[in-house]
């Protein structure tokens, strides 16, 4: 018996330099939420718009865009526009009255000629400006949801680039990246290789002047 002393001591300081792991209780469990419950909720309401009238998938942005404007935007069901989405209208805006497809230019000289801003800029009626790009963006959530042509991404970013610029020159310049005057230059011209080199260069320079 004596000699199982210094056995029974040796595993002793080894238990006790083991590290002690915490017990814990199975109340302190936290429960994993559903980091999905806000993506669904702006699809499920996009869904309703009436100007989604198909069943494709929209991207998470358009989603979020189309429920956005469910409430704001109305539809003419007996007037169809691009892919047969309904005839929108925000404010006094109707889209089918400003319809890139219905012109003989092609969609970025529309844009620049179309939605020009007053000089100076900071004069422009934004909401003027807000509600063209309101009819645009649903028309578009109109368009991806039956997967029809994007050619309405060019005269769409453009009028996003407008809307920053007259915020920005009105002294409220808009906060998320995605919204900046920089980012939505870069997004027309990238939606745009097939369009005159005169016609990039004029949408470059109006994105330097904010004032």
């Amino acid at each position: 018996m004596r000699a199982s002393l210094p056995i029974t001591a040796a595993l002793a300081g080894t238990a006790a330099a083991l590290p002690k792991i915490p017990f814990v209780a199975s109340s302190a469990v936290i429960p994993l939420q559903n980091t999905n419950t806000a993506a669904l909720s702006a699809r499920q309401s996009a869904n309703q718009a009436c100007f989604v009238i198909g069943s494709q998938t929209l991207p998470q942005e358009t989603a979020d865009i189309a429920a956005a404007l469910a409430s704001t935007v109305t539809c003419d069901k007996s007037a169809t526009t691009i892919a047969d989405v309904p005839d929108v209208t925000s404010g006094s805006t109707t889209f089918s009255s400003i319809d890139f497809s219905q012109s003989s230019q092609t969609p970025l000289q529309f844009a620049l000629s179309q939605f020009a801003t007053a000089d100076p800029l900071a004069d422009t009626d934004l909401q003027t400006f807000q509600d063209m790009l309101n009819v645009y963006q649903a028309t578009e959530a109109g368009i991806r949801s039956v997967g029809g042509s994007l050619a309405i991404k060019v005269p769409k970013f453009f009028l996003e680039m407008q809307v920053s610029r007259i915020q920005t020159a009105q002294g409220n310049p808009p906060l998320a990246a995605g919204l900046q005057v920089d980012h939505l230059r870069d997004k027309v011209l990238k939606n745009a290789p097939k369009e005159a080199q005169s016609l990039l260069d004029q949408v470059t320079l109006l994105a330097t002047q904010l004032s």
